[in-house]
């Protein structure tokens, strides 16, 4: 495939392109959903093709195909969008170059998901089902599984070759309480699901059966619970639920795209604009974020993103301070950076974009006990149940599915429909303590929607609990 890919880019060059790069990608899925004790859904798919991004006269043209046979044509659809692009844009793109780059990835898998029989996968998530079926408030018990495989391949003109290969896999179970008309949702891991670079071994890991029962007598003691009461309150945000806080008022916030207003008719733009940079005291001290797609089971985890940039950490806030954004070769050669090695594309058929990888608050030096006698008095949140944030990344509102009080440091009584709300930078500023790395783990996140047209990327986000002060919260119906 390497001497495809560059016949697909010498063909760009002999046409004129300064730059072209070609990307070949094969991916299968395999999704099964169990509901209310019967096997739902078995879905399988693979999908492979490839594509040609070409650099003419300051502009990129883009064109992708699953037809093999139909190389030149490709090409030259690419070619005719770049010359179009260029006499259309006033602005010519400035490309950096980049030292080329060879090598492999392959993501951790101990057991092949797709190599196990489908009945061994539906029974876990029919075993958990019937754990939670005794109980007669659960009018709907909803779990899937989900695996995901690719393979990739990059080369480029400036001398790039990698490979790529790796497994994801994922899932969730889920009950649900009804009392008359009043609705309760209890999930776990995470009510999206949790997901990693991994094989089978990740579901063992998550033990849906023995978290059965756990999730249901949740679900069904919300019922009886209060709402939370509505106030200023000291809030402890559990890993799942802060990890949703991070993707929303800090991931797609420090998208470069966004700030620059590329995203503007689509996505929103971004409060953290480019006069901020090395001056917004974005968070509290005790505030430090990452992109780092080095960390071995993200959902954003590579050897290369898909301009070929080597995966690397880059701090996007350091005690605080905005200090970096996500970005791709195209936005950071605008402001003077390097890219931070995050043009990514969700298929064969898909432009890379800006996109988060892992983009994580890392951790402090607390444990979870240590943070509840600092709250003293307050509430603990975990797992999102709904969310709204305005197309700047400034003003939010969270709501998660449960709460449980904190009074003199230990915790307490169990509050249904919580919510909190406030303004990022405000926000992120009452951050007065991070737990450390015992509790520090990494969250998949795979539906992250973008774009035009919209593409869906596979994320996540690495947290501990963390506590903040003196946070508007309230019961949300």
């Amino acid at each position: 495939m390497k001497d495809f890919l560059e016949g697909l880019v010498q063909k760009a060059l002999d046409q004129g392109a300064t730059y072209a790069d070609a990307r070949r990608v094969r991916r299968r899925t395999e999704e099964i959903a169990v509901r209310d004790g019967r096997l739902e859904e078995v879905q399988e798919s693979e999908t492979d093709g490839y594509n040609i991004r070409v650099l003419m006269d300051g502009a990129f043209g883009f064109s992708a195909s699953y037809n093999f046979d139909n190389a030149e044509k490709t090409v030259n659809e690419a070619v005719k969008i770049a010359k179009a692009s260029s006499m259309a844009s006033a602005k010519k793109l400035e490309w950096k170059a980049q030292a080329p780059v060879t090598g492999h990835y392959e993501g951790p898998c101990e057991i092949d998901p797709f190599k196990l029989p489908l009945d061994k996968k539906v029974s876990v998530l029919l075993e958990a089902d019937k754990r939670m079926a005794t109980r007669p408030e659960l009018k709907h018990r909803e779990h899937f599984l989900e695996f995901f495989e690719e393979e990739k391949e990059f080369f480029s003109s400036e001398g790039s070759y990698v490979t790529q290969h790796y497994v994801e896999s994922g899932g969730q179970i889920q009950a649900t309480a009804m009392d008359g008309t009043q609705i309760q949702v209890k999930s776990y891991p995470n009510s999206f699901g949790d997901f990693r670079k991994a094989g089978w071994e990740f579901i063992e890991e998550m033990d849906f059966v023995g978290h059965a029962d756990e999730v249901a007598d949740l679900a069904v003691a919300l019922l009886s619970a209060p709402d939370l009461p509505q106030g200023v309150a000291n809030l402890i945000l559990l890993g799942p639920q802060l990890s949703l806080q991070v993707h929303e008022s800090v991931g797609h916030a420090t998208e470069l795209d966004r700030v620059m207003g590329y995203e503007a008719s689509y996505a929103g733009t971004s409060f953290a604009t480019l006069d901020k940079l090395g001056k917004l005291q974005y968070g509290s001290k005790v505030m430090n974020i990452t992109s780092d797609p080095t960390l071995p089971y993200g959902l954003g985890s590579f050897g290369w993103d898909d301009e070929g940039t080597p995966a690397h950490q880059v701090y996007l806030i350091k005690e605080g301070l905005l200090v970096d954004y996500l970005s791709d070769r195209e936005t950071s050669s605008q402001i003077g950076h390097n890219s931070s090695g995050a043009s990514r594309a969700d298929g064969w058929w898909s432009l890379p974009i800006v996109r988060m990888t892992n983009v994580s608050l890392l951790p402090g030096d607390k444990t979870l006990e240590e943070l509840m006698d600092m709250a003293g008095n307050g509430y603990m949140l975990d797992l999102n149940k709904n969310w709204s944030i305005d197309d700047k990344r400034l003003n939010f509102h969270f709501g998660a599915e449960a709460a449980w009080e904190i009074k003199n440091g230990k915790k307490g009584k169990l509050y249904k429909n919580p919510s909190y709300w406030g303004i990022t930078p405000e926000f992120w500023n009452s951050l007065v303590a991070v737990a450390g790395p015992q509790e520090w783990r990494v969250w998949g996140l795979p539906n992250c929607g973008k774009g035009e047209p919209g593409q869906t990327m596979r994320v996540a986000h690495g947290t501990s609990p963390a506590l903040f002060k003196n946070v508007k919260v309230g019961g949300n119906e």
